[in-house]
């Protein structure tokens, strides 16, 4: 395959991308684990272990460290970027998520008494901080595999 040998010839986004892969099959497997049956939606909805952004960033950024150095200004930006995505990870779209959880509720509240039907929110679009530093340990893992 083309596109396999021109992704491999890139090892900073060889391994980004493989370490994405690998997070998204994770969550895959541990929502059919947990919940007992295969979830379409966990193949690429967003949130649960581990977080998918948080490994793609981390992998970038330790790639970015391996290949380039540490004082590289490529690093500065990688470092930046992989804080600003995790941050994000958890705390807007975490909040979102609440939100969403708690208009959900209104909505069903309504639904009952026949004065709305609007489609229930999407409640799990952030991580928890432990979702969040495994998907980063991972990523920094398979960057240095």
């Amino acid at each position: 395959m083309a596109w396999l040998d021109l992704l491999q010839s890139n090892p900073i986004l060889y391994r980004a991308s493989l370490a994405w892969l690998i997070a998204q099959s994770s969550k895959v497997i541990i929502a059919w684990a947990k919940a007992g049956k295969f979830s379409w939606e966990r193949v690429t909805g967003a949130g649960g272990m581990p977080s998918t952004h948080s490994s793609l960033v981390s992998a970038l950024a330790a790639g970015v460290i391996r290949f380039t150095g540490f004082t590289s200004p490529y690093t500065a930006i990688t470092v930046v970027f992989a804080l600003i995505v995790m941050y994000d990870a958890t705390g807007v779209r975490q909040a979102a998520g609440k939100q969403a959880e708690a208009l959900n509720r209104l909505i069903h509240h309504f639904m009952l008494h026949g004065h709305i039907s609007e489609e229930p929110l999407k409640e799990l679009l952030g991580h928890t901080r432990v979702e969040v530093v495994v998907g980063a340990a991972l990523g920094i893992f398979i960057a240095y595999v």
